[in-house]
């Protein structure tokens, strides 16, 4: 990694649905193509199907960061490392997944003064009203959601048989604005987090 790379802020893309068959991944790995080509961050990714992190099982309140369990040193450890977030995710009832919810739920100083952009999918709606849900528990833990989004409707017209997002123009200008703000935002927001967040 190049000097100039390292001085870039740090993406996670973190893909909310774990379910069998999900549309998550193809919408992900778009996007994550998306954030590479444009290349204001320096791109990771976190796939909660693959973490599998357990229903919150520590003991102590998030905000103290007294961790005993090892899944959850590592999901402090990957957070924490970002600068910005992408949530990739699907609309479940009018809201959003419980293994995102429980993602979040797990840490708290590590979400704070970092913005996240939201990639939302699903029928008619497009996951907007998922979308506007987490907008209240992600303002609880002081991350910043933002007004500029990615809403994907009737995702499942844009995959093809091989199970690969076929975007259009719209989504990829959506992605592209999205990605410009997640950068300014997170510059603005860097001396708030280099201070340190105050639990």
């Amino acid at each position: 990694m190049s000097a100039a790379d390292e001085r870039q802020p740090a993406l996670l893309i973190v893909i909310a649905s774990t379910r069998p068959g999900r549309v998550g991944l193809p919408v992900g790995r778009w996007f994550e193509d998306r954030a590479r080509a444009h290349g204001g961050f320096r791109v990771s990714v976190a796939d909660l199907a693959e973490l599998r992190l357990p229903l919150v099982d520590e003991p102590n309140h998030p905000r103290l960061r007294k961790y005993t369990k090892p899944h959850t040193h590592k999901w402090s450890e990957i957070v924490e490392a970002a600068d910005a977030f992408a949530f990739v995710m699907p609309e479940y009832n009018y809201s959003f997944t419980a293994p995102l919810k429980n993602a979040i739920d797990y840490l708290h100083q590590e979400w704070q003064y970092k913005p996240v952009g939201l990639v939302s999918y699903g029928g008619v709606s497009a996951g907007t009203r998922a979308a506007a849900a987490l907008r209240i528990p992600l303002t609880a833990i002081k991350a910043y959601p933002l007004a500029e989004a990615v809403s994907i409707p009737f995702v499942a017209q844009f995959i093809d048989d091989d199970g690969v997002l076929q975007s259009n123009e719209t989504m990829d200008k959506s992605a592209d604005v999205l990605l410009d703000e997640l950068v300014r935002v997170s510059g603005a927001l860097a001396a708030l987090r280099d201070r340190g967040a105050g639990g």
